[in-house]
């Protein structure tokens, strides 16, 4: 039981709002020193798998660029362009992401991610479908916009991933279920998610379809 300790660890970080990658290195550290490991081989191991892993951290090249187009007015011009189409709204829109995203995933086609996609185009894009429709929402529904970006990102790419047999969620959870003995390929995993990844697509356009009524509820009556 006390192996679970970096759990805790984690959880209490948390919730405190203490550093991040402080509190995942703590919480490794006092897992493998609690089973028996020397502080040598933690290193090792933390090491090793940073070196494997550090492909991970390429997305930090693209946040200069991020932060060039957002300070030439790429956010600006999102909001501009889309507000010019008077069919679009932020449940549509969103819809449109979702699906694309979705599918993107599904054959790891690298598109999407909060910082490089939601951010400086998807959300401002939705900012302006909603000022183009109603001219002004209150600060609570632009929270609510905000959420629902956030949220698509979220969906299709956690969803349609494991679609895609060679993917690295993919790969762990056969590596895991191998382990515990239980006979599976990749393309099983495939299959059992193609279901999920459309139940995804439907169940969140008619989440951000709902929003389009509430909104046209509030602001279009008035």
């Amino acid at each position: 039981m006390i192996k679970l300790l970096g759990i805790l660890i984690i959880l209490v970080g948390f919730i405190l709002k203490l550093d991040t990658i402080a509190v995942v290195v703590v919480a490794g550290i006092t897992t493998g020193l609690v089973s028996g490991m020397s502080f040598n081989e933690i290193m090792t191991v933390l090491g090793k798998a940073f070196v494997e892993n550090r492909y991970m951290s390429l997305f930090i090249i693209s946040l200069p660029v991020i932060g060039i187009l957002e300070r030439y007015g790429l956010r600006e011009r999102a909001a501009y362009l889309i507000g010019k189409i008077k069919s679009a709204t932020v449940g549509r829109l969103t819809s449109l992401y979702l699906v694309i995203r979705t599918l993107a995933a599904m054959f790891s086609i690298r598109i999407g991610g909060h910082v490089q996609f939601i951010r400086p185009l998807i959300l401002p894009m939705a900012q302006g479908a909603a000022k183009s429709r109603y001219e002004n929402i209150d600060e609570e529904d632009e929270e609510a916009v905000k959420g629902l970006e956030a949220a698509v990102e979220n969906y299709g790419n956690f969803y349609g991933q494991n679609f895609f047999v060679a993917s690295g969620g993919v790969l762990l959870i056969v590596g895991v279920l191998k382990e515990l003995k239980y006979n599976v390929e990749a393309l099983d995993i495939a299959k059992a998610s193609l279901p999920i990844a459309i139940i995804i697509m439907v169940v969140g356009t008619l989440q951000f379809l709902y929003y389009d009524k509430k909104f046209d509820k509030k602001y279009r009556n008035k």
